[in-house]
C-alpha cells in the first residue's frame, strides 16, 4: 500500500521543484488534504497560486507510486504554456489535445498508460469520450490514476460566466471513479455558482477552501460613457503608456474599430475574437504572451487561463454581464502583485442592451430572474459612491473596510438627490404614453423634461404636456444617470421590441408616490486634473520598466535590462512565453543580489533545482559583466 507524503516532503517539492520556500494562504492545508486522499473545492484569485495546489500533490502522489493525474483545462494554449512551464521545473507532464497528430497523441497515451506521467492535462470533451475513459479504467485498475484536477470550475454551472455543457459530462468521473480524489478549482464563483458546482461535480464531501477575492494591487476606476475610446485612450496614455493591457468590448466590430484607434495613437493592439481565423487568433494571443508593450482589444473569447503576470491594465469598454465576469475578467491584470488598473467606462446604452440580452433569451423566467439580479449587482458597483472594493468583495460574502485605493476612495464623489427628478422622469413618460398613445425613447423624454423644442415634439404636440420643461434644472448627464439607477432598481424598463423605448413598471408606483429614495453620484467621468500614475512613466518610444524592478539602483536596472534579454532569447529557443522561464519578480532579484557564484543563487524566489542546474551558470554570465 502506497504512503502517504509527509508536509515535509510537500514542502521539500515546492522548494525544489518550484523555488518557493513558503506556501500563501490556504495553499498549505489544499496540498495536505489532497495530497492525502481528500475531495476538495478551492476558491482562490487569479494570481493566488491555484496551479500548485493539483500541481505538488499530483508530484507527491507519483513518487509514493499512486500514478497519473488528469487535469481538466478548458483552452489549448492554457495546456501548452502549463506543460511547458513544468518541463522547466523538471516534472513530467503532456497534454492531449488538437494540436498532436496520431503519432504523437498514440505516444502520450502509452506514456500514460505505463504511468510515466505525472500530469496529464485535457479538454472535458476529450476526457468523457469513451476511448479515453476505457484508457482510465485501465489504470484505475492498475492503481495507477492518482487524481482528478478540474480547474475553471466554474464553466459547469449555469449560473457561471463562462458555462460550458461540456463540463456537465464531468459527472462521470465520480460515478465512474469513486475512490479517486478530485479538486476542483476557479478563480470566481459567488454562492448561487459555488452551490450549483458541488451539486454538479458530486462534491457534497468534499472541503471547501475559500481565499480572501481581494486583490488589494488593483485599482478599480468606473466612469461614466462619454466618448468612450477616446476616454480609454486618453487612460493608456496617462496611466499606462508601454504598458501590456487586455480591453474588453462587446462586439466583434467594436474589437476591429478600437484596435484600429489604438494602433493610429501609436499603441501596439491587436484585435482577437472569434470572427477571425483561428491561426490569427493564435498568433495574436502569442504575441501578447511573449511581448511586453502589446495591448489586445477581445471579445470576452480571450483570456480564460492567460497566466501573463505583468499584465497592467484591464479595460472594459462595455459593461460585462455580471460581478463575476467582471472580477474574473479584470483579475487578469496584475497576476505579479504589482500595482495595475481595472478601468470601465459605462453608459445607459450598456444597462439597455444587457436588459435585452436577459429579457430575449430563450431560458425560463427563473434563470432569467437571477441573471436580472447579477447585472443589478453590477450596476449598483458602477452607481457606487462608497467604496468599491468594498461592495466586490460584499458580493462574494466577503466583509472589508474601505480601501483607499479605487476612484471613490481616491477621488469620493458628489451625490445628489436624483428623487424629484425621478419623480418627474416617470410622470413625463406616463404624460406622453396617455398623449399619444405610444412610447419614446430616453432622448425624446429628455427633451420634453428639460423643456428643448425639437422637430419630434412639435410634431407630436408634446410641448403642451404639463411636465414640459418642468425638469430644466436637470443636466442630460443627472437624468441618463436617473434612467440607469430606475432601470437598476426596476422602476423602468426598456422595450427592446419597440425601438428602446421607456416604459414603466410595477416598480414605477412606488417612485412616483415619493416611497423609494434615489441617490445618484456626480458624474466624475472627466476629472479636470491629470490623476497622478503610481509610477513613473518612461519618454515615449522607450520601454516601460518593470514594477518588480523598481526599487533597483542604476546596476541592478542594467542588470535586470541583461537578464531579460537573455530570458527573451530562451524563451525563442523554448517557444515559451519569458515568464515561464522566470518571472521579473525572480530577475530583479537576482539583478539585486548579483551572484557570483551558484549558491549566490540558491534561495531566490522562482529558482528551484531543475532551474539552477538548467540556467545558475548562464545567469552568472549574465551578471559577471557588471561586477567591479
Amino acid at each position: 500500500m502506497p504512503s502517504s507524503p509527509s508536509s515535509p516532503a510537500l514542502s521539500q517539492i515546492l522548494r525544489e521543484t518550484f523555488g518557493y520556500t513558503e506556501f500563501r494562504g490556504h495553499q498549505q492545508a489544499i496540498v495536505e488534504h489532497v495530497t492525502a486522499g481528500g475531495d476538495a473545492l478551492v476558491l482562490m484569485p487569479t494570481g493566488g497560486g491555484k496551479s500548485l495546489c493539483y500541481q505538488i500533490p499530483a508530484i507527491a502522489r507519483q513518487r509514493a507510486g499512486r500514478g497519473v493525474t488528469v487535469v481538466v483545462s478548458p483552452l489549448i494554449a492554457l495546456m501548452h504554456d502549463q506543460v511547458g512551464a513544468l518541463h522547466e521545473a523538471g516534472v513530467d507532464a503532456a497534454y492531449l489535445n488538437s494540436t498532436l497528430d496520431w503519432a504523437e497523441t498514440q505516444d502520450v497515451e502509452r506514456r500514460m498508460l505505463r504511468g510515466e506521467i505525472t500530469l496529464l492535462y485535457a479538454a472535458p470533451e476529450r476526457v468523457t469520450t469513451p476511448r479515453f475513459l476505457s484508457q482510465l479504467d485501465e489504470l484505475h485498475q492498475r492503481g495507477k490514476l492518482s487524481m482528478f484536477a478540474i480547474d475553471e470550475a466554474h464553466c459547469v454551472s449555469q449560473w457561471g460566466h463562462d458555462f460550458r455543457p461540456e463540463y456537465r459530462a464531468l459527472t462521470v468521473l465520480h460515478e465512474r471513479f469513486a475512490s479517486v480524489p478530485r479538486i476542483a478549482l476557479t478563480a470566481t464563483a459567488d454562492a448561487l455558482t459555488r452551490a450549483d458546482i458541488v451539486e454538479r461535480l458530486q462534491l457534497e464531501s468534499a472541503q471547501q477552501f475559500v481565499s480572501s477575492f481581494d486583490r488589494p494591487n488593483i485599482r478599480y476606476t468606473i466612469v461614466e460613457k462619454k466618448d468612450p475610446t477616446t476616454q480609454l485612450l486618453r487612460f493608456i496614455e496617462r496611466e499606462h503608456e508601454g504598458d501590456a493591457g487586455v480591453v474588453y468590448c462587446q462586439s466583434r466590430k467594436r474589437v476591429e474599430e478600437t484596435a484600429q484607434t489604438l494602433r493610429d495613437a501609436g499603441i501596439e493592439a491587436l484585435p482577437y475574437h472569434a470572427g477571425l481565423d483561428a491561426a490569427v487568433r493564435q498568433k495574436h494571443q502569442d504575441r501578447f504572451l511573449r511581448d511586453e508593450s502589446v495591448v489586445v482589444v477581445a471579445t470576452i473569447a480571450f483570456g480564460m487561463g492567460i497566466d501573463k503576470p505583468d499584465v497592467r491594465f484591464v479595460a472594459h469598454l462595455d459593461m460585462p454581464k455580471n460581478i463575476e465576469g467582471y472580477y474574473q475578467e479584470t483579475g487578469r491584470a496584475g497576476r505579479d502583485g504589482e500595482a495595475a488598473d481595472a478601468w470601465m467606462a459605462y453608459g445607459l446604452q450598456d444597462v439597455v442592451n444587457q436588459r435585452r440580452m436577459i429579457d430575449e433569451s430563450p431560458a425560463g423566467e427563473d434563470f432569467k430572474q437571477v441573471m436580472r439580479g447579477k447585472l443589478d449587482a453590477l450596476l449598483s458597483l458602477a452607481e457606487a459612491s462608497d467604496c468599491r472594493r468594498v461592495r466586490l468583495l460584499r458580493y462574494f460574502g466577503e466583509h472589508s473596510t474601505p480601501c483607499g485605493n479605487c476612484d471613490n476612495c481616491l477621488n469620493p464623489p458628489q451625490v445628489w438627490d436624483g428623487t424629484d427628478a425621478a419623480r418627474k422622469l416617470l410622470s413625463t413618460i406616463y404624460r406622453v404614453q396617455q398623449h399619444s398613445g405610444i412610447s419614446f425613447g430616453a432622448g425624446h423624454v429628455m427633451d420634453i423634461l428639460r423643456g428643448k423644442t425639437t422637430e419630434k415634439i412639435t410634431q407630436f404636440g408634446h410641448a403642451r404636456l404639463s411636465t414640459f420643461g418642468i425638469g430644466s434644472e436637470f443636466s442630460e448627464a443627472q437624468l441618463r444617470g436617473v434612467m440607469r439607477q430606475l432601470i437598476a432598481i426596476g422602476a423602468l424598463s426598456v422595450d427592446a421590441q419597440a425601438f428602446n423605448t421607456l416604459q414603466l413598471t410595477e416598480g414605477s408606483r412606488a417612485v412616483l408616490k415619493g416611497e423609494v429614495q434615489v441617490l445618484l453620484r456626480e458624474s466624475v467621468s472627466s476629472p479636470a486634473e491629470r490623476k497622478k500614475s503610481r509610477r513613473e512613466k518612461p519618454a515615449r518610444g522607450a520601454p516601460a520598466p518593470a514594477a518588480a524592478a523598481a526599487a533597483l539602483d542604476t546596476a541592478g536596472l542594467a542588470r535586470f535590462a541583461a537578464l531579460k534579454a537573455w530570458r527573451a532569447e530562451v524563451a525563442r529557443e523554448h517557444n515559451l512565453p519569458a515568464y515561464v522561464i522566470f518571472h521579473d519578480a525572480t530577475l530583479a532579484a537576482i539583478a539585486e543580489r548579483a551572484p557570483a557564484t551558484l549558491e549566490d543563487l540558491q534561495g531566490l524566489s522562482g529558482i528551484g533545482s531543475k532551474k539552477l542546474e538548467a540556467y545558475g551558470t548562464d545567469v552568472l554570465r549574465v551578471c559577471a559583466s557588471f561586477h567591479a
